[in-house]
């Protein structure tokens, strides 16, 4: 009985059995939608745990910017973010907003915060590739992203920026959304928010923008650093010709706008162009946090610098480089500095978008014969004079000969006429006679602060020292024998103008590290190197110049030092990994930046002649001029068969000047300054770095 009764009930007209096929869909979509709306409130319950808080949409957070401006007030560069006030999308040009809708979300006005077809195309794309190579954010998605997430790519943060992108959506307009967007997002540079950029980038507000550079930061937006007009124009100029292909593409601007747009050309701002500028702006960096500590707030560091004159340094560095590639000149280092000390203009290498290591301050090379002024320094302050009586002859110093690049020597002459043409032998000998602890002294009472040993071949320099330690240390020949402390900074003070830091100005008196006549005598012999010795090229007409080449024995390292009265500027060329130039001396390559450098300078500083320094003694006699004395012009003629540190100049000088200027005769080829049989400590790998090989780069900063 049981049995039939419950076999009717599975088999009869029970109220399951009696279900139509509408009945049984409806409910089965019922049970399917309950258990769908317990999953998807599971899910965003999972999801939104963690979720930040949106109270604070208009918060800014950045790192505090620091400014620098040169001596005269102009920009030279802001380092960190940098946000400007957000700008209405009603004031720029309707190309500006175009562009990015254009590029990045063309379906934005017409999607609830997420594209489910821009998706679906980007796992397709992704799918062919077999890897990422296209997104699905729609902008308001992007905007959730810069807004409120972190940059982690996971499927939880994905969630989350689709749950946010529909927040935004509820909340706010299409066109309040765009402009949240255009103010808050990352263009590069340490630039935040379109008028930033603009700004940034071309020294204009956002609503001057034209198309060419609207389509420019369109396309920065990718990869701000990868496609930078600085770093990477061609990356950069080919990306916004996309941009402007995709604006035509939607309508937004005609066929003939997108060719103006291309044919026009789009400069960047004079000051990122500035890119051997930031060498100097990386040296002072580091002086900032000794100064002031770690930056809490915006700044504003007042320098040094003269724009002017690091535009003219920048010329003829590249123009010398250029042209003397074939030489094997591949990088070289300038800084110029008044007789305070003060640093006028900085040259750390031949790119800094290629290299950032500055071998103006970090690089220390063998200066070569660019050392001996030290040595006859201290040989005039144990009693000898430019008309001492010296002999060139082979000499033995220890197991040591060095040599004279000649291989001649030329016997008695005098000491300013074996400055004028850096005799080997005559230095060594000096030095080993006075000694070379007293050498030593002198150039740390200068201000050398890199080691100084003590063996023979220290006279000749081998001794490894930076542009910047030489030119503070020649400082003291061009202001009359004062120490000078190079340095950038002038004053540190807060955009409200609450001074932080102020340089002090230094009691000059304090400052004499060389007396007379010591330092009229060593500065009438340095004026020979230029007027009748190894360094004839750079002399211009109508200035008190004076100086000394720099050579090592294996062309590894070449230098000019150079100055008139309260400027010198220091120059070496040479390779980064330590290799030889073919036959560079320091007469050649340096010496035509040097001059090509000074011809643009001088006029702009109104310098005058060498001074000569604290009072001369009491009766005491002037020696000679050169020049004055037949048997010294004799014995200059003779050391000229055999000079050190020139060889012809390859072409006309950089900047060069009027025809009223022209260019003296060329002096004999330069001797280089021998090294010692035992090695030499080379210079350390992280001095040193190998040449960046970074492919796909052009040194005009500019775009197009």
């Amino acid at each position: 009985m049981a049995g039939r009764s419950f076999g009717r009930g599975a088999s009869g007209n029970g109220e399951g059995g009696g279900r139509t096929l509408l009945q049984r869909l409806i409910y089965w979509a019922a049970v399917l939608a309950v258990w769908g709306l317990i999953f998807l409130t599971v899910f965003f319950l999972v999801f939104a745990r963690g979720l930040p808080d949106t109270s604070a949409l208009y918060d800014v957070e950045r790192q505090p910017s620091i400014t620098y401006l040169d001596r005269s007030g102009a920009l030279i560069a802001v380092r960190g973010s940098q946000h400007a006030p957000p700008v209405e999308l009603d004031a720029l040009p309707d190309y500006v907003p175009a562009a990015f809708i254009a590029i990045e979300d063309r379906r934005f006005y017409h999607h609830p915060g997420f594209d489910p077809i821009g998706m679906m195309r980007a796992i397709m794309a992704n799918m062919r590739a077999g890897r990422v190579v296209q997104g699905g954010s729609t902008l308001t998605q992007q905007l959730a992203k810069n807004l409120f997430l972190t940059p982690d790519q996971n499927m939880r943060r994905k969630v989350q920026e689709l749950m946010l992108a529909v927040w935004l959506e509820m909340k706010f307009s299409k066109d309040e959304i765009l402009a949240l967007y255009l103010n808050r997002v990352y263009f590069g540079a340490g630039a935040y928010g379109i008028e930033a950029a603009s700004q940034r980038y071309f020294d204009k507000s956002a609503d001057e923008l034209t198309v060419g550079e609207a389509a420019l930061l369109a396309g920065l937006l990718k990869a701000p650093s990868r496609y930078s007009p600085l770093g990477e124009s061609e990356r950069a100029a080919g990306r916004a010709t996309v941009v402007l292909d995709e604006m035509e593409e939607s309508g937004v601007i005609t066929a003939e706008q997108r060719n103006a747009a291309v044919l026009e050309p789009v400069r960047v701002s004079r000051t990122l162009a500035t890119q051997h500028a930031q060498y100097f702006v990386d040296w002072l960096d580091q002086d900032i946090r000794r100064l002031v500590g770690e930056p809490t707030e915006d700044l504003i560091v007042e320098t040094t610098l003269d724009l002017t004159l690091q535009t003219a340094a920048e010329r003829s560095v590249r123009s010398i480089l250029d042209r003397d590639a074939s030489r094997g000149v591949e990088q070289a280092a300038l800084v110029a500095v008044d007789g305070d000390g003060r640093v006028r203009a900085m040259i750390g290498g031949a790119s800094y978008a290629d290299s950032q290591f500055n071998r103006a301050v970090d690089a220390r090379r063998q200066a070569g014969s660019a050392w001996k002024p030290f040595v006859y320094l201290a040989a005039l302050e144990a009693g000898y004079t430019p008309d001492t009586p010296v002999i060139d002859q082979p000499i033995t110093i220890g197991n040591w000969s060095p040599r004279n690049y000649s291989g001649n020597h030329i016997g008695q002459t005098t000491l300013a006429n074996a400055v004028a043409q850096s005799t080997n032998t005559i230095a060594a000998g000096i030095a080993d006679q006075i000694g070379r602890d007293s050498v030593a002294r002198a150039a740390r009472r200068l201000g050398i602060t890199s080691r100084v040993g003590l063996e023979p071949a220290m006279a000749l320099g081998a001794v490894e020292v930076s542009p910047l330690e030489m030119a503070g240390a020649y400082a003291a020949f061009s202001n009359g024998g004062r120490r000078a402390e190079t340095h950038g900074i002038t004053r540190i003070r807060t955009p409200q103008g609450r001074v932080i830091y102020q340089r002090q100005v230094e009691d000059r008196r304090a400052d004499q590290v060389i007396q007379n006549p010591s330092l009229y005598y060593l500065n009438q012999m340095l004026r020979g190197v230029i007027t009748s010795g190894t360094a004839r090229s750079v002399a211009i007409s109508g200035r008190d110049l004076a100086g000394k080449t720099g050579t090592t024995s294996d062309y590894k390292d070449a230098w000019f030092a150079g100055y008139t009265g309260g400027f010198v500027t220091v120059v070496w060329v040479g390779k980064d990994d330590n290799t030889a130039m073919r036959g560079v001396t320091g007469g050649s390559s340096p010496a035509a930046i040097w001059r090509g450098f000074m011809q643009a300078a001088l006029p702009r500083l109104n310098v005058r002649d060498i001074p000569n320094g604290p009072p001369l003694p009491e009766g005491w006699i002037p020696p000679t001029p050169p020049g004055a004395d037949p048997a010294g012009d004799l014995l200059g003629g003779l050391g000229d068969l055999f000079g050190e540190d020139e060889l012809p100049p390859l072409g006309d000088d950089p900047l060069a000047g009027s025809p009223a200027n022209p260019r003296p005769a060329q002096p004999a080829p330069e001797r280089p300054s021998v090294r010692p049989p035992e090695p030499i400590q080379t210079d350390p790998p992280a001095q040193n770095p190998e040449p960046d090989r970074e492919a796909e780069r052009r040194p005009d900063p500019l775009f197009f």
